[in-house]
């Protein structure tokens, strides 16, 4: 598991800092106390009315977030999807939100990724004690500038300080530091590790909450945003035969169920 923070950097590139209807997008970097768990706290706002509402696109990206809705209040959680997904935010929102690395979550919480994959749940439905310590805080502090330090803070008291890296079983580890090293590109009925398919696929199911395939996947395509192709390497073909496809079409269906779009709309300039 070593690879992961060196390997994966989990993009959401469909968010724009310039959007014409005024919206601000940050990401902030965990602390040294939390950065082997976070990829990033993020914050999400309007910062000027519209008349339409603000459509929010999320890409696959194999991560579990925790986010606040700063106007309501409410603290959710959501696991990653195996497609894109878009949500409805009306025309005023303030969002702010800690993104796990992939595997994270279960680790720290004990909680399988299976519960969380494919929903949009209120966190007091998992963990009553971490919803209610962040709303108070919120309404202790609803003036600060800086909500993320709010949450780091948070969870920073909450956690297992023992939970890190070395809890995870190392034949589990050692699969994931092999995927992530090969770009996703090694089968994974071909992994050099201490285990068989049914358990290794036991141990992607409560840590990631799906296959070691689909992880896989995922990791292939965000590996490609990483790249930002041009388009002229997207019609020469070379990116997804770098980047593990076999074929274009395979490649550009993929990237279209995780994203919402074809490559060259995506990367169109």
């Amino acid at each position: 598991m070593n690879a992961l923070k060196s390997f994966f950097r989990p993009l959401q590139p469909t968010i724009g800092t310039n959007h014409s209807r005024k919206v601000w997008y940050k990401e902030f970097q965990a602390s040294k106390d939390l950065e082997q768990y976070i990829f990033c706290y993020w914050e999400l706002k309007s910062i000027a009315l519209s008349k339409e509402s603000f459509k929010y696109r999320v890409v696959s990206d194999g991560c579990v977030d925790i986010l606040v809705d700063v106007k309501e209040g409410e603290i959710f959680i959501t696991g990653f999807s195996k497609q894109y997904l878009e949500y409805d935010l009306g025309t005023s929102f303030h969002y702010v939100g800690i993104r796990f690395y992939p595997f994270m979550f279960p680790l720290l919480f004990g909680i399988s990724a299976e519960k969380v994959i494919n929903k949009f749940l209120k966190l007091e439905y998992l963990l009553p004690t971490l919803s209610s310590t962040i709303k108070y805080q919120l309404a202790e502090r609803v003036n600060t500038n800086r909500l993320q330090d709010l949450l780091g803070e948070v969870l920073i008291s909450y956690i297992d300080k023992e939970k890190d890296l070395s809890s995870f079983d190392p034949r589990f580890s050692n699969a994931v530091d092999q995927i992530l090293k090969s770009g996703g590109n090694t089968p994974i009925n071909q992994l050099d590790i201490a285990l068989s398919q049914r358990q290794l696929r036991r141990f992607f199911q409560f840590y990631f909450g799906k296959s070691p395939k689909v992880f896989a996947k995922i990791f292939r395509f965000q590996n490609i945003l990483n790249a930002k192709p041009s388009i002229q390497s997207l019609k020469s073909e070379k990116v997804f035969y770098d980047k593990g496809y076999y074929d274009q079409a395979h490649f550009i269906k993929d990237f279209k169920r995780f994203y919402g779009v074809t490559p060259s709309e995506a990367f169109g300039r």
